[in-house]
């Protein structure tokens, strides 16, 4: 048997356990860690939550960690094209030949937890193990670890990392981490222990509150972006933009980050923050800025307004919620100066889709709805009949498969437009699985 033919029997393995499954409570996946050894133990981690650009930002922190010289392990969520996507070392996601060899050492200690436990082990739950053997079989010199949802129940929350940080807050997964900022904020505060080190992006009052009583309840230190730390100067550059960021050492001029929009600067602003938390940096150390610029512009975040076509230029945007796209829309308005832009939407039938379509409408000449691969996707007619409600009829397209979604789309965008197509673009965008069904089409 091949490598690949193995990795492919793990997945369906894997898939077996329920890709979107859910059960929110610790003792399996600390029982499994139990018999592993606790390999998460013999790392330190940057553990991230929040609702909005934590997979960036762990990748920006990631970069900047390999910039100074060490060795990194990165565990996040969803992936686009491969599981093997959330399990990296140094930048790269894991081979299929260990991706195998782990599962094969974890698999039957899981089984053992299942046959003890009244729900079996999720997909994330091994997913998670499994990362956090192959990082200390590795070994790696420092883990940083994306929470999958929420914070205090989610699988990854038995790291009581020494830094910890909290992206922008806002409404999503309502159904399971309640419908108030505030309910949000606490299930996303659990991830903060004692002596931990805090580093928060700027939040409203409401989501605020919870973070800081949970610091004070347990001893750990708060750095706030806008207080310690912060983005003092941005200006568009080809792609992506160069920062000035206030960090908690001090200034650091001139850097560059191949990622468009305020949100990606904010999210630099924020991982500069937890390195040099991590690093020991501060009042009086500041971080190589040499090193600093280096590690930023070999950041990336696929699936985030990523070019992966030109003329028409087609951009890919992984935002399913409003505060998501919220960001996305003000990037496309001050970075790209389309003269038309069509979009290509699919969503989760979970999310508040009239919502994003809003916030798409003023920038979007036309739409063209879809269904994405996931089985919880809103079906391709239910979404136009809400799209057209935003848009009108006359600006809604439906195309049931991606393929065609795609096709006519570029075909809208080119439509009546003579001569060249560099002001034309097309986004594709709703949903992560939606970006990633694209991205299997347009980027072989």
């Amino acid at each position: 048997m091949t490598d690949h033919q193995a990795f492919t029997e793990v997945e369906a393995e894997l898939a077996e356990r329920g890709f979107t499954r859910m059960v929110f409570a610790l003792d399996r996946i600390e029982s499994l860690l139990d018999l592993l050894g606790s390999p998460q133990r013999a790392y330190p981690s940057i553990h991230l939550t929040g609702t909005n650009g934590k997979t960036s930002t762990a990748r920006m922190i990631d970069s900047l960690l390999r910039a100074f010289g060490l060795h990194t392990g990165r565990y996040t969520s969803p992936h686009l094209e491969t599981v093997r996507e959330r399990i990296s070392l140094d930048g790269e996601p894991v081979s299929e030949e260990r991706f195998v060899a782990t599962y094969r050492e974890v698999a039957p200690l899981a089984q053992l937890v299942d046959e003890r436990s009244a729900e079996p082990l999720t997909y994330f739950d091994m997913t998670t193990a499994l990362a956090f053997a192959t990082f200390a079989d590795a070994p790696v010199d420092i883990a940083v670890v994306e929470v999958g949802l929420g914070g205090a129940e989610d699988s990854t929350n038995v790291l009581q990392a020494g830094v910890a940080v909290i992206t922008p807050i806002g409404l999503d997964h309502t159904e399971w981490l309640g419908d108030t900022l505030e309910d949000i904020a606490l299930h996303k505060a659990g991830i903060i222990y004692p002596g931990a080190t805090v580093i928060s992006a700027a939040q409203e009052e409401e989501a605020a509150r919870p973070i800081l009583e949970r610091c004070a309840e347990v001893g750990a230190t708060i750095a706030r972006e806008g207080s310690e730390f912060g983005v003092l100067r941005r200006s568009v550059a080809v792609g992506g933009q160069v920062l000035t960021l206030q960090g908690l050492g001090g200034v650091y001029e001139e850097v560059f980050v191949p990622l468009h929009g305020a949100h990606q600067a904010q999210n630099a602003a924020v991982a500069l923050a937890a390195v040099e938390a991590f690093l020991g940096a501060g009042a009086r150390r500041q971080l190589d800025i040499e090193a600093v610029r280096e590690g930023f512009a070999a950041a990336s975040s696929p699936g985030r307004l990523e070019r992966v076509r030109s003329a028409p230029t087609i951009l890919l945007d992984g935002a399913h919620n409003p505060h998501g796209m919220a960001a996305t829309v003000t990037a496309l308005q001050e970075e790209f100066a389309f003269s038309k832009l069509v979009a290509v939407v699919g969503v989760l039938g979970d999310k508040d889709a009239p919502a994003l379509l809003e916030l798409l409408e003023p920038v979007v000449d036309q739409v063209v709805v879809t269904t994405n691969s996931s089985p919880r996707a809103m079906p391709a007619r239910e979404l136009a009949a809400l799209a057209a409600e935003v848009f009108g009829p006359d600006r809604v397209e439906v195309a049931e498969e991606m393929p065609d979604a795609i096709e006519t789309a570029v075909a809208l965008a080119e439509e009546d437009v003579p001569g060249e197509l560099s002001g034309v673009g097309v986004l594709i965008t709703g949903s992560v699985v939606t970006v990633a069904d694209a991205r299997r089409l347009l980027k072989r």
